[in-house]
């Protein structure tokens, strides 16, 4: 990493290979290295590990401007995406900040694919060799604000939870809310969940709970809901309509839980991802009750589809933005 067409940096942290000259103040610092021009311009060359916790002490005060806070943020989003939503609630990343998107090479299958993921953090993904200002000559570009829903729906194992995780792993606060059963006792599931926990980052807020339209109506901020799926089955079992005979009134009841959702979803002035299951097109359920989940989860789509600003398709790890 040149600046100013004048000293080299090694990796984060590292320091330079070259001397700085003088004017240019060049230091390590938790969030990686960082350099002050002598124009007043501050750049960081990000780590991976960057920590998501201000220093401590710093802010105290009440600065419109944390002293941590930089012009430029350069972040393999590749290896690490995680680290922007990091250095955004450590304050080093501010709404001034421009962050830049290195890393795009053969780990991602193609450029466009890179600017995307870029976008989906708030980033700028310059081309090789670009120069770029420190403070940036532009603004940087808008992140997603809510109110906005994104469904993203996809068969099993099609990488509709890495894109939804994807989608939010730039904001600083994210409430994970995980509405599937509890995985004692079942191995396998216990290992899809602890896959998933170990994906996301230490200060995302979960909440475990089926009671989704209740965390939705108070939401703010980023919500990820994971998933639609599970909270059918969940509030199918609830109203006894996994059993050979339900009880009276059991589809009434589940109609009035899904109006609530629905409700709660078009109401949520949250940025809002959520996970679904697309169960249509596979093999004919071979029970009553599966019939009626995968009949009750393709309409439920539909209607959360209807209240969406975007609808993802994800299959064999690709996302397609469906119109």
């Amino acid at each position: 990493m040149t600046v100013d067409q004048t000293f080299t940096l090694r990796e984060p942290g590292a320091g330079t290979a070259t001397p700085p000259p003088a004017g240019y103040l060049v230091r390590a610092t938790p969030y990686g290295t960082r350099v002050d021009g002598p124009d007043g311009g501050r750049l960081l060359y990000a780590r991976a590990d960057a920590p998501a916790d201000p220093p401590g002490g710093s802010g105290a005060g009440g600065e419109r401007v944390p002293p941590q806070q930089v012009d430029v943020a350069i972040v393999d989003v590749v290896e690490s995406p995680a680290t922007v939503g990091a250095l955004r609630r450590a304050g080093v990343v501010g709404r001034t900040t421009a962050v830049i998107a290195v890393g795009g090479d053969h780990r991602v299958h193609s450029p466009a694919e890179f600017e995307r993921r870029a976008r989906l953090l708030g980033a700028l993904a310059p081309s090789d060799g670009q120069d770029v200002a420190c403070p940036p000559a532009a603004w940087p570009p808008e992140r997603v604000a809510g109110p906005h829903r994104v469904l993203v729906t996809g068969g099993a194992r099609s990488g509709k939870s890495t894109e939804a995780e994807r989608r939010l792993l730039g904001e600083p606060e994210v409430v994970y809310l995980a509405t599937g059963p509890d995985p004692e006792g079942d191995r396998a599931w216990a290992e899809r969940v602890a896959a998933h926990r170990g994906r996301r980052p230490w200060w995302w807020k979960t909440e475990e709970t089926t009671d989704a339209a209740a965390v939705l109506r108070g939401a703010t901020g980023a919500v990820l809901f994971d998933c639609v799926g599970t909270w059918l089955a969940a509030a199918m079992d609830a109203c006894g309509l996994w059993r050979d005979r339900p009880p009276a009134g059991a589809g009434a009841e589940l109609d009035a839980r899904e109006d609530e959702l629905v409700d709660a979803w078009r109401r949520c002035g949250a940025h809002l991802v959520a996970v679904t299951n697309e169960v249509g097109s596979g093999v004919v359920p071979a029970t009553v009750s599966g019939g009626l989940f995968r009949d009750r989860l393709g309409r439920l789509n539909q209607r959360l589809a209807g209240e969406s600003e975007q609808v993802l398709l994800a299959t064999a790890g690709r996302v397609l933005d469906l119109p």
